[in-house]
């Protein structure tokens, strides 16, 4: 069992930044795939970034790839989202997930979720 807490939302200007954080709980937090994805009420859960238990391992989607940055920092049991030059189209609810399968652009493959941080870019 993994529980997932995700900080560092909040309103930002267009062009400008933010870090997201999911701490994890639970053991063995260095075996699983990380994700982030995000959500826009009203509209599906889309993928934005994936890494691998190896931290070199990393997956975007064409939306934030350029932008976004994941990490991992597995003695402190943490996933990070770096987004830099962000847009008003950013502006969405972002979750964590973990997967004890590959890493994955399908959210499917992800077991334990967190309960979201909002992030609204203004234009």
């Amino acid at each position: 069992q993994v529980q997932l807490v995700e900080s560092g939302g909040g309103l930002v200007q267009a062009g400008g930044s933010l870090r997201l954080s999911c701490g994890a709980s639970g053991r063995a937090f260095s075996s699983y795939a990380m994700g982030w994805f995000r959500q826009i009420p009203g509209k599906e859960r889309e993928f934005a970034a994936s890494i691998s238990w190896n931290p070199s391992v990393t997956l975007y989607a064409d939306s934030v790839k350029g932008r976004f940055t994941i990490s991992r920092d597995n003695a402190k049991n943490t996933v990070y989202l770096q987004m830099n030059s962000l847009k008003p189209e950013d502006t969405a609810v972002y979750y964590c997930a973990a997967s004890l399968n590959s890493y994955s652009e399908y959210d499917d493959n992800y077991t334990y979720w967190g309960q979201g941080t909002q992030v609204t870019v203004s234009s």
